[in-house]
């Protein structure tokens, strides 16, 4: 018995080594680059092992960069799985879930509208197509979601001031808040305290919205800046009450939440056109230019405990899917 023991803590190790092994090759990445031309990529993110994934906005398909890659390849074919304009992704490894934001096309000057605008859902590992989730009006844009801690979706829509919900085991989505306050609404995210802080792109605000006893939306509540934001896009929780956030003017932000007041520590600034950001070990991945992610080290302030590599502590801390 003490051998067997002995044995499943060796491999116990060994496996543990190995996964730490991965997320360094990962960490040592300096850039990653797109296979194609012409993506346009608009958001990006990453699962557990290290992999990276975009979405495009021209032509609709998921790019993945394996571990450790510094190139990321087409994966989900827009062709096959009927993709297009994608704008954000997010990856799920608690449910292996790569959640999409699909939008229609067309509909300007006359021209008909090609497609329909819906959050999908696609495994994790091998990209099979797993749900679509249409928006009721086809309109507006689904730019980005985030998962909560019990798996409910949600999904904002620029151009048209909303938050839709998917609940945990729902065919369809439900309109969860609508709100002047949110024209352009972009980022999404959740934190410890369970509520949705989300960012709006033209006035660069950010807003926090309890979630009530009952799943629906509280009052919404702005929260007060230590630095101007401009242009805020790509939000993603990265410690109880930390928030890392990439935004259009060309930089990346570090925003810890005390109360209704966000304290903004930038990271790196020259970043042209970022637009989105997700965090490998202690790399933060910062889409620019719409091509490529560029690594800058994420070194968390002390209020920030960033937990990137493991789900069990994500779940400790209360924190959602990245």
């Amino acid at each position: 018995m003490q051998t067997s023991n002995h044995t499943a803590r060796q491999l116990l190790a060994l496996l543990a080594f190995a996964a730490i092994g991965t997320l360094v090759g990962a960490q040592g990445r300096t850039e990653i680059k797109i296979n194609d031309t012409g993506v346009q990529a608009e958001n990006l993110t990453s699962s557990q092992d290290g992999s990276v994934y975009f979405g495009s906005t021209a032509k609709g398909t998921i790019y993945r960069a394996a571990p450790g890659a510094a190139q990321a390849e087409p994966w989900i074919q827009a062709a096959t799985a009927g993709l297009t304009n994608v704008l954000g992704v997010l990856a799920d490894d608690k449910t292996n879930t790569l959640w999409v934001c699909q939008n229609n096309t067309g509909g300007r000057g006359g021209a008909p509208v090609v497609g329909q605008t819906a959050l999908r859902s696609f495994d994790l590992k091998s990209g099979a197509a797993k749900g679509t989730y249409p928006f009721q009006t086809n309109g507006g844009v689904c730019n980005d979601m985030a998962v909560a801690a019990d798996g409910t979706v949600y999904a904002t829509e620029s151009f048209a001031n909303r938050i839709h919900r998917l609940r945990p085991g729902a065919t369809a989505l439900d309109l969860w808040m609508t709100d002047a306050q949110l024209a352009g609404v972009d980022g999404v995210a959740l934190l410890a305290d369970g509520a949705v802080y989300v960012n709006t792109f033209f006035a660069g605000k950010l807003f926090r919205i309890p979630v009530n006893a009952d799943g629906s939306a509280g009052a919404l509540i702005p929260i007060e800046t230590s630095l101007p934001l401009s242009r805020p896009d790509g939000l993603r929780s990265v410690g109880p009450m930390t928030l890392i956030q990439a935004e259009g003017q060309g930089r990346v932000a570090e925003l810890t939440i005390k109360g209704n007041r966000a304290e903004v520590r930038v990271l790196q600034e020259g970043l042209t056109g970022a637009t989105g950001v997700t965090l490998v070990g202690n790399t933060a991945f910062v889409l620019i230019e719409r091509a490529r992610a560029v690594a800058v080290p994420y070194p968390p302030s002390r209020s920030a405990r960033v937990s990137s590599t493991s789900e069990p502590e994500r779940t400790e801390l209360g924190l959602p899917a990245r």
